[in-house]
């Protein structure tokens, strides 16, 4: 699985290029790839739930904020939501079940960088969020 490279998610030793470790170790994901799905999904997070639920996470992550606005935005057919991500992803040459496994792996980091209620408030205010939690 590889892809066009993207802006750089990781750039030292942070929570960003740990994540980034943990998808192409756990997962098996290239390194591009992997970067690319975690600026995708935070773009999401950014832009699907409020400041107040998703600030916790950007504040744990140096480099978010900036990862997720190189994300490409849109997914095919102009979806939008948790749809548009899924095909966005599913563009980068993840399978469902891939994309099921980034999606996991994000959110377990998320919850211990920021805490399980704090986590849980982010996936509680984004309909269709849970279903990867």
């Amino acid at each position: 699985m590889t892809a066009e490279p993207a802006a750089r998610v990781g750039g030292g030793d942070n929570h960003m290029e740990e994540l980034v470790n943990r998808l192409v170790a756990d997962l098996g994901i290239d390194r591009p790839v992997a970067e690319q799905a975690v600026a995708i999904i935070l773009a999401f997070l950014v832009k699907e739930a409020p400041a107040d639920k998703v600030k916790p996470l950007l504040d744990a992550m140096p480099g978010a904020e900036s990862a997720a606005a190189a994300a490409p935005s849109g997914g095919m057919f102009g979806m939008g939501g948790i749809m548009g991500v899924g095909s966005q992803l599913m563009g980068l040459g993840l399978g469902m079940g891939d994309v099921q496994n980034v999606a996991r792996t994000l959110l377990a980091h998320t919850r211990e960088k920021i805490g399980a209620d704090a986590t849980d408030e982010l996936i509680g205010a984004i309909p269709g969020l849970a279903q990867f939690a």
